[in-house]
């Protein structure tokens, strides 16, 4: 009598399929992946805080535009990855979210409209009114699906561009307008409100003191994306993503939302469309293009769809990367340096062209993106017929050896 043997530990018992001949055999466990955890999020978020002390202006600029690119990123992810609705018409929003702060902070004058209210409060006024764009929306994006879905947010970038460069009370026309600075509790975020602020022997300027409050606003953004993703509005748009039938049988609103995932998207876009505003000090209707949106859906490719984390270090691959290629100009191959009237191509051009390789690449390779990456090899559990094929060679008999069914099978033909 055979004695009987336990599975290794960490596999499970697999049922039994008397019908075929094959035993019961342990089943290999999917293997656990590994996860950056909170000490990975608060090491960047000190390295980030130390950064001001440590990076020149430009840097620091480029990383003010990376914290808004993350920002915007997450929306798109959230809307894009969670709720499976492609959108190429972010840079809409982000305009929408840019001009309404400019808007609504601005003094009114002869030639330019304005609200004149505190920047904290004209902030939310940008981002309810790209809130709002997304809603009125949100009716067409309740009725298309897929690419069709792509090509009509498409049109808002081109619409969106036709109102903008004629809305010159509001805009300022091709020329653009100037951006009023953010002033929370009496304190400015420009280089002379305080003027010759000191931290830690350093200087703060205006750069120095956005830095910071991006860094306050992609935290929030992080942090509001992941309790969503988490509770059950995520859990019912990555059903309604998978299966609209199947999530409709178990009870969760479609259409509703579908047009919810679209209004916080917009919303994080014209946060994100705030930020770019602050940080430049003055915006033109030229910068919100369908450049910009192709930067932003490569953005949520890299980094990983439907990932938080993904988001952000996308967003920092793309707006790092012509920061450096310009850095290193000088000394990459034909690369010409900005200025420089050369055969070759610019950094811009040269960012384009690693953005499609990157894509490519992630798309073949990495489908989790950049957060796969990080997080390591993700186990994948055996298809049922590998299994049944591994136990059938492992309990076949060995060569020579009569087979039992066979045999019992003649036995029973001749057997009058």
């Amino acid at each position: 009598m055979s004695e009987r043997r336990d599975p290794p530990p960490g596999t499970r018992r697999a049922v039994s399929n008397p019908a075929r001949g094959i035993p019961a055999g342990p089943t290999p466990r999917r293997s656990p992946r590994r996860r950056p955890g909170p000490v990975g999020a608060a090491l960047g978020i000190l390295v980030t805080a130390a950064a001001p002390f440590l990076l020149p202006s430009s840097w620091l600029q480029t990383g003010l535009f990376a914290m808004a690119a993350a920002i915007g990123a997450i929306g798109l992810t959230l809307l894009s990855g969670t709720a499976g609705q492609l959108s190429l018409g972010h840079s809409f929003f982000l305009a929408v979210g840019a001009y309404g702060y400019v808007w609504a902070a601005a003094e009114p004058g002869p030639d330019a409209a304005g609200l004149g209210l505190p920047p904290l409060a004209a902030m939310l006024v940008g981002v309810l009114l790209a809130g709002a764009a997304g809603g009125m929306f949100s009716p067409i994006s309740g009725r298309l699906r897929g690419m069709y879905l792509g090509v009509a947010t498409l049109a808002l970038v081109f619409i969106g561009h036709h109102v903008l460069l004629r809305m010159d009370p509001v805009t300022g026309g091709y020329n653009g307008r100037s951006v009023p600075p953010m002033e929370i509790a009496g304190f400015g975020f420009t280089a002379d409100d305080p003027t010759g602020l000191l931290v830690l022997g350093r200087p703060f300027g205006a750069v120095e003191r956005l830095w910071y409050l991006g860094l306050a606003l992609v935290i929030l953004a992080w942090l509001v994306a992941r309790n969503l993703q988490r509770g059950r509005p995520g859990r019912a748009m990555g059903a309604v993503r998978d299966s609209e039938i199947a999530a409709s049988v178990l009870g969760v609103p479609v259409a509703a939302h579908r047009s919810a995932a679209f209004v916080v998207s917009s919303m994080y876009a014209g946060l994100a469309g705030v930020l770019i505003a602050l940080a430049f000090r003055r915006i033109v209707p030229d910068y919100f293009g369908l450049p910009l949106a192709v930067d932003y859906l490569a953005m949520i490719v890299i980094g990983g769809l439907g990932s938080v984390g993904g988001a952000v270090l996308g967003a920092v691959f793309v707006t790092m990367l012509p920061q450096l290629i310009t850095q290193y100009a000088e000394v990459l191959p034909l690369v010409v340096p900005p200025g420089v009237v050369a055969p070759g191509v610019t950094p811009a051009e040269l960012s384009r062209y690693l953005y499609g390789a990157a894509i490519v690449l992630v798309l073949l390779f990495a489908r989790d993106g950049l957060s796969g990456l990080l997080r390591g090899p993700r186990g994948r559990p055996p298809i049922s017929g590998e299994v049944g094929a591994a136990r059938v060679a492992e309990h076949r008999p060995p060569p020579g050896t009569p087979d039992r069914n066979a045999s019992t099978a003649v036995s029973k033909e001749s057997t009058p």
